[in-house]
């Protein structure tokens, strides 16, 4: 996959974060201010809808081997196993519908997929790392959303340990400790990232 050889082409803007840690409540507010012109990556998952999840608004659900087949077959620009047969991946025709639009691109995004996107094409992506204040803090979220059961939830945290290590990695952090703070910070960052 190549980017579009002229001077409006797309740029790409990674948030990433352990889960609970505000990530998609900044990006939706990203994408609600028009001046950004962003549009949002629609993740593929294998994983089954929750609540009122919609098919092609919230993620593209696929089944598990139907994830491998596209894989096999090179449509991904990023994809990981999460845990077992439970994949996530950004779709080579996502980020290409958006461009196609003359939009940026904006990922709500796992940790290694966020860093691969960064490394494929490092010039036209910031990638954001989301920090919550404490493990703790983050276990309180995951329980609020009562969306998951206690394993998931010990899973997600045990996870976001090794997450948390590879927030140097990332191009800022945005220690999300006061959500108007974290979400005025992401809005400058982004828009001086657009600009320049």
């Amino acid at each position: 996959m190549t980017l579009p050889n002229n001077k409006t082409k797309g740029k790409l803007i990674v948030f990433s974060a352990p889960s609970g840690s505000g990530k998609t409540t900044i990006v939706r507010h990203l994408l609600r201010l028009d001046t950004l012109d962003l549009e949002f990556s629609i993740s593929a998952t294998s994983r089954e809808k929750r609540g009122d999840e919609i098919d092609s608004k919230d993620y593209y659900f696929l089944s598990a081997q139907e994830f491998k087949n596209k894989i096999k077959n090179d449509e991904f620009l990023e994809w990981e196993e999460v845990y077992r047969d439970n994949f996530y991946g950004t779709l080579k025709t996502e980020v290409e519908r958006i461009w196609a639009q003359g939009k940026h691109v904006i990922f709500d995004i796992d940790v290694s997929g966020g860093l691969r996107i960064k490394r494929k094409f490092p010039e036209e992506t910031i990638s954001i790392f989301v920090k919550p204040p404490s493990i703790d803090e983050l276990k309180i979220r995951l329980k609020k959303r009562k969306t998951e059961s206690d394993d998931k939830i010990n899973m997600r945290i045990a996870k976001a340990s090794a997450e948390l290590a590879t927030a140097p990695l990332f191009d800022v952090i945005i220690e999300n400790d006061n959500l108007e703070k974290a979400l005025a910070e992401a809005e400058n960052l982004v828009s001086n990232f657009l600009e320049s």
